[in-house]
């Protein structure tokens, strides 16, 4: 594991967490380290699910249009920065009720 965070690259700062490259759900051990605010804006735009399908490759995590779009907001923030991501109206759309 890096001292930068797999998603925006800023070093790691608390709070730090802990990603499942495969989700855990899947059978998933290998992990990554992220920032938090990183974790959960990747969780409020993926299902796990999808994020099964990526097998372990963070590409199409990093070159999704929101994702991209965090990235460059979250790189202007200093590394312990912290807020809530809120869901997307398209990941709200995929929970089961």
């Amino acid at each position: 594991m890096s001292d930068a965070c797999s998603i925006c690259g800023r070093p790691l700062a608390q709070p730090i967490d802990l990603h499942h490259v495969i989700p855990k759900t899947f059978g998933g051990k290998q992990l990554i380290k992220l920032h938090k605010i990183c974790h959960q804006k990747v969780h409020s735009v993926f299902s796990e699910r999808e994020l099964m399908h990526f097998n372990g490759d963070l590409s199409p995590i990093l070159e999704h249009e929101q994702i991209r779009a965090f990235i460059t907001w979250v790189r202007k923030k200093d590394p312990s920065f912290y807020d809530v991501s809120k869901d997307t109206k398209a990941r709200k759309s995929k929970r089961r009720r």
